[in-house]
């Protein structure tokens, strides 16, 4: 498939046929393509859970009520986002840009210098938070620089675990996409209970359910009618 077929073939499948396996190697790759997918700040604030035993998979499914779509999945994908991952994912950059430059300080240009600034200095401004007091502190006097002139203004702990769910959403539709084009089928489940996912995968504290992706091949009925979207002209706004 191309992508326009892809995407018209990609559907929230809710029932998998239980007689055909799919490939764990192929799922994998799918995965490795989600990696590809655009990441706020390069940073990939993210892990992916490919859940294929068989005992893993009946606790995630209880955890997703036993909905069909988990019930039936012959594998699973859990997206997990990670900021707290923030430090390490940033110096993990820097390193790149510094090994690539192969040049002294010296001889670095103007965006040279920025870039490596961008992950040793804005970087730590921008996630470094003490139970909200220092993101309070940052809102506040970017508010006040705001009046003057534009400004990022996403620096609380909140703002900060919203791109985190942004990136990690985006490489979950990059694998769904993928696995369309493998002739696979998806069905992203946000209705989780997030506590016992992350008991069962042993996940740390810091790290949340950004979504539970089933796995499989699609039944007939595990399609549930035509596919309904709101119409064009309703979401779309030329300026």
């Amino acid at each position: 498939m191309n992508v326009t077929e892809a995407i018209n073939h990609r559907r929230s499948v809710r029932k998998y046929d239980p007689n055909k396996p799919i490939d764990t190697a192929i799922v994998k790759a799918c995965l490795e393509k989600a990696r590809l997918a655009p990441s706020s700040s390069n940073l990939q604030l993210y892990e992916f859970y490919h859940v294929v035993s068989e005992s893993l998979l009946k606790k995630i499914s209880a955890a997703c009520f036993d909905q069909p779509a988990a019930k039936t999945a012959r594998q699973m994908v859990v997206f997990v986002t990670r900021k707290d991952l923030w430090r390490k994912r940033s110096k993990a950059n820097l390193h790149f840009v510094q090994h690539h430059l192969k040049k002294p300080v010296s001889d670095h240009t103007k965006r040279e210098k920025l870039l490596l600034a961008y992950y040793s200095k804005i970087m730590p401004i921008t996630y470094f938070d003490f139970i909200g007091i220092f993101g309070f502190i940052k809102y506040a006097i970017f508010w006040v620089i705001g009046l003057f002139r534009p400004v990022y203004r996403q620096v609380r702990q909140s703002d900060m675990r919203i791109v985190a769910h942004k990136s990690a959403g985006l490489a979950a539709q990059t694998f769904m996409l993928a696995m369309a084009e493998a002739g696979y089928d998806t069905c992203p489940m946000e209705g989780h209970d997030s506590l016992r996912i992350k008991k069962a995968l042993n996940l740390p504290f810091w790290a949340e359910i950004n979504m539970v992706v089933s796995c499989g091949i699609r039944l007939p009925e595990g399609i549930y009618g035509e596919r309904f979207r709101i119409p064009f002209e309703e979401v779309y706004f030329l300026k």
